[in-house]
C-alpha cells in the first residue's frame, strides 16, 4: 500500500513540476518582427566571373519565398516592410581527383555569398550573414557516347551549381522566415525632420 501511495503522489506532482518548467514568456528568439509582411528582394549582386549567376540566384530566392507563402513579394522597395540583399562573393571550382592521364575528373564547387535583412520601418539590420557557403562535389563529364555507360550519377558543373544555389536559397529563406541568425548591425531609428 505504501508503494501505491508513493506512486500516486509522484503522478500527482508531475503536472505541477512540468508547469513550473514552462516560462510565461516565449523563450524562442523571434528576430523577424510581426509587422514585416511584405518583402522586397534586391537583385542579387554577382562579384564573380560567372555570368548570369545573379539572375538564377535571384529567381531561386523569389520562388522559395513564394512557395513558403508566409511573406508577400513586392516589386518596389518603397512598398516593402523588409528588404533582403544577397551578394555572391566567390565562385571556386577546384579539381580534387585526377585520372591516369593527369586530367581532372572530380571537382569541388564552392560558392560563398553574403546576405542581410533590413527592417525598413525601424531602419535596422535584423541579421547579416557575411559567409554563406554552398559546396558540391561534381564530376567532369566528357560528352562522348563511350562515356555515357560509365556515368556514375555524379553531377556536372551546371547541375552542381543548381544544387548549391538551391541549398543556399533554402538557408537564406529559412533565416528570413524563422529569424535565424544574429543581429550584427543596428542603426538608430531615423527621426523625421520637422
Amino acid at each position: 500500500m505504501k508503494k501505491i501511495t508513493v506512486l500516486v503522489s509522484l503522478f500527482a506532482m508531475l503536472p505541477m513540476s512540468l508547469a513550473s518548467c514552462v516560462s510565461p514568456y516565449d523563450t524562442a528568439v523571434q528576430i523577424l518582427p510581426g509587422h514585416i509582411k511584405k518583402i522586397y528582394i534586391k537583385p542579387v549582386i554577382n562579384n564573380t566571373y560567372q555570368v548570369g549567376l545573379e539572375t538564377k540566384f535571384t529567381q531561386e530566392v523569389m520562388s522559395e519565398v513564394l512557395m513558403d507563402g508566409r511573406l508577400s513579394l513586392v516589386n518596389d522597395e518603397a512598398e516593402a516592410d523588409g528588404v533582403l540583399t544577397v551578394t555572391i562573393r566567390k565562385y571556386i571550382s577546384q579539381p580534387l581527383i585526377y585520372d591516369v592521364d593527369n586530367e581532372p575528373e572530380r571537382y569541388k564547387l564552392l560558392i560563398i555569398a553574403s546576405a542581410s535583412l533590413i527592417d525598413k520601418e525601424n531602419d535596422v539590420t535584423l541579421w547579416t550573414e557575411p559567409s554563406l557557403e554552398g559546396v558540391q562535389i561534381y564530376r567532369y563529364i566528357k560528352r562522348k557516347q563511350s562515356d555515357a555507360a560509365m556515368y556514375d550519377g555524379m553531377t556536372d558543373e551546371d547541375n552542381a551549381r543548381d544544387i548549391v544555389l538551391e541549398k543556399m536559397t533554402r538557408n537564406i529563406v529559412r533565416r528570413v522566415i524563422k529569424g535565424f541568425g544574429s543581429v550584427t548591425s543596428m542603426s538608430e531609428k531615423k527621426v523625421p525632420a520637422e
